[in-house]
């Protein structure tokens, strides 16, 4: 290993002395590498040769200072700054640099040379006034930038892109477009940095046409886009949901490099275009492109959208092998991906060994176990949070609460919504009052829930409504469930899963008039009930099931499978849910309908296949119904496996013949 040493020097000690402008030279090279070691032994050489304290020579101790400043020793800077006899705009600059970061909880100091470059006059050097404008803009106190930028004389484009940045990262949608009029008005020409800024803009707010106008511009102008405005509009095309234009206008990009690869492939991620988020990157590995944390992160997610754990954990050995694993953007989507994999018991070890945690990694493990219906793993977890001093933020509060839905907590629910959410300075959305709809049906208090409804000033979707219907046919409570079946069909003429759910209610009571009602008035609306379908993955292979089709080459014995479980599980007591079927038929046939439901034969693929004590993971389109769910409990209890599905609402944990949803889903 190569090592530097810097002895002390003096002058009867060498033949040869670097001169300080050699060291001033010196100085600036450790300062970019953050050397502070070597730094410290140079600043001894100049002390040493008397030069600093005798002379105070301005440019060895700006030098000096913008080397502490970018080696994150702010207490060193500001000493050596407070003894300069005097001090030019260099000296400002290079002390407020070190206040910049919006972490670094200097924002004060940051004040304090505001006011001495105020008194000092320095403030109306435009170099000073871009440094107050870019300090107060990293910190997010846009409107003291903006306070600068209309009080003191003189702006560039350097001070505008300072003020847009910050506007658009801090989301201050409004006031960005504000600061573009105001550009347009003064004329004042926009550079690389300014477009990044606009397209991000345009991405927050969605709007296409203003994208497709700036985009314009520049082909007008004839402007070369580099990788950064290349990527954003990218992002900008992604975000407005136009994969087909960002994909046209990479393709059209003489260069790529990973950046430009990323953000293409986030473009078809956030649009749910899942497999060919990875394809894109099978090609892009054929153009030697190296991938980087970002670029994994984005594949991670993919994997997640797939439920492909098998993917997803040959990204994992790879990550590791290219040294991202400790990223926090790659560890972040490896919670996220083993969780909706179904292994969240991996999304917690990789939890666990993380130094260091933000908040989307808490948000990720916390609504992770809510997923699961692991209420009381996600609010320990969300406990463990407040105690590291992460502030929770708005997802936060969808976990917490989803976890007390499952738990049925109602008082701690209510505890979270109205007190603790008040304190963090958070307001509940529609996400947060749906949680507790279904907080409110879990435990069975139904005209409360209803009441919760029409009481609070939220504008409900089907999706809240449908949690209190779903509640309804669990807990049996048909006359409530028909009113607000009928309302919600009202709201949504075309949403399939209130048709189903409401003829499932008549099923269960028998009433095939109401089921033959709700079905000629789907057929009249030419509205199809999508048919049930399960999958899982066995050596990166997919399998996939329908419901009573016998299309798969093992299907026989699939079949045999299924009746050597039904009848297992018939001796603990197993009685077929018919009153679940959906046909005016003898119960025998009835019967039959529900052994080859799609989950069934997955399940008995999966236990004909995968040795145990491997888990069973299946994913199945929609959501589970009663009998399959009474079934796989019991098959998990005597064939002594854990049985994990994923339905169209939750994950299912089966196993010694229960379930992590306590049978309410």
């Amino acid at each position: 290993m190569l090592t530097m040493k810097f002895p002390l020097v003096t002058p009867s000690s060498c033949r040869y002395l670097p001169s300080l402008e050699d060291l001033v030279k010196l100085l600036k090279v450790l300062a970019d590498t953050k050397r502070l070691k070597f730094g410290k032994a140079t600043h001894a050489q100049l002390i040493v040769r008397n030069q600093t304290s005798k002379k105070s020579d301005m440019t060895q101790i700006n030098s000096l200072i913008n080397l502490y400043v970018k080696c994150d020793q702010m207490p060193i800077a500001r000493r050596l700054f407070d003894t300069m006899p005097e001090r030019n705009v260099v000296s400002w600059s290079a002390l407020m640099a070190g206040y910049l970061h919006k972490d670094s909880g200097r924002v004060e100091e940051g004040k304090q040379c505001h006011g001495y470059l105020i008194k000092s006059g320095l403030v109306f050097h435009q170099y000073v006034k871009n440094a107050l404008i870019h300090m107060y803009s990293r910190c997010f106190h846009v409107e003291l930038a903006m306070q600068i930028l209309d009080t003191v004389p003189g702006y560039d484009i350097f001070s505008y892109n300072s003020i847009l940045n910050a506007l658009v990262e801090s989301g201050y949608t409004v006031e960005a477009e504000a600061v573009l009029v105001r550009m347009a008005d003064q004329l004042i020409a926009w550079d690389n940095v300014t477009y990044v800024s606009v397209f991000g803009l345009c991405s927050q707010l969605k709007n296409l046409q203003l994208g497709l106008q700036i985009h314009a511009q520049m082909l007008k102008a004839d402007m070369k886009f580099d990788v950064f405005v290349s990527s954003t509009m990218i992002d900008m095309y992604g975000k407005c949901g136009k994969v087909l234009s960002a994909r046209k206008f990479f393709d059209s990009l003489q260069n790529r490099n990973v950046v430009a690869w990323t953000a293409v492939m986030t473009a078809y991620l956030q649009n749910g275009y899942f497999e060919e988020t990875l394809n894109l990157f099978r090609i892009m590995e054929l153009e030697d492109t190296v991938p980087n944390e970002c670029t994994f992160s984005v594949l991670l997610n993919a994997c997640a959208g797939l439920a492909s754990l098998s993917l997803g954990n040959t990204l994992h050995a790879r990550v590791a092998k290219a040294g991202f694993k400790n990223h926090m953007t790659v560890r972040n989507a490896l919670i996220n991906m083993y969780s909706k994999t179904g292994s969240i018991d991996s999304a917690y070890n990789v939890f666990l060994d993380m130094m260091y945690r933000d908040t989307i990694t808490w948000n990720a493990m916390i609504c992770g176990y809510s997923h699961h219906g692991l209420g009381r793993h996600a609010l320990k977890v969300f406990q463990d949070m407040m105690s590291a001093g992460e502030r929770p933020n708005y997802i936060t509060f969808i976990g917490v609460l989803s976890a007390c839905s499952h738990l049925g907590f109602v008082q701690e629910g209510f505890y979270y919504l109205n007190q603790l959410m008040r304190d963090f300075e958070i307001e509940p959305g529609l996400e947060h009052y749906t949680c507790m709809v279904a907080l409110l049906s879990k435990v069975g208090l139904l005209d409360e829930a209803e009441n919760f409804m029409k009481t609070t000033q939220v504008k409900w979707d089907v999706v809240a409504w449908r949690t209190l219907l779903n509640a309804c046919h669990v807990h049996r409570n048909y006359r409530l469930g028909k009113r607000i079946a009928e309302s919600v069909i009202q709201m949504d003429p075309h949403d399939v899963g209130t048709y189903t759910l409401l003829s499932n209610m008549h099923a269960k009571a028998r009433r095939w008039d109401g089921v033959a009602n709700i079905r000629k008035l789907m057929r009249e609306r030419n509205i199809k009930k999508e048919p049930g379908v399960s999958w899982l993955e066995i050596r990166n292979e997919i399998h996939v099931f329908l419901s009573e089709v016998s299309n798969h080459p093992e299907s026989s014995q699939i079949f045999e499978k299924v009746q050597q479980l039904l009848a297992m599980i018939k001796s603990l007591g197993y009685v077929p849910d018919i009153a679940a079927v959906l046909h005016d038929v003898e119960d025998e046939q009835k019967e039959g309908y529900l052994s080859y439901h799609s989950e069934k034969l997955a399940i008995a693929y999966g236990l004909m296949k995968i040795p145990s004590p491997a888990p069973i993971r299946i994913i199945k389109n929609l959501r589970m119904c009663d009998d399959c769910h009474t079934a796989v409990k019991l098959i998990a209890k005597v064939t002594n496996r854990l049985i994990i599905v994923r339905d169209a609402n939750r994950f299912h944990h089966f196993q010694d013949g229960y379930c992590t949803c306590a049978d309410h889903w």
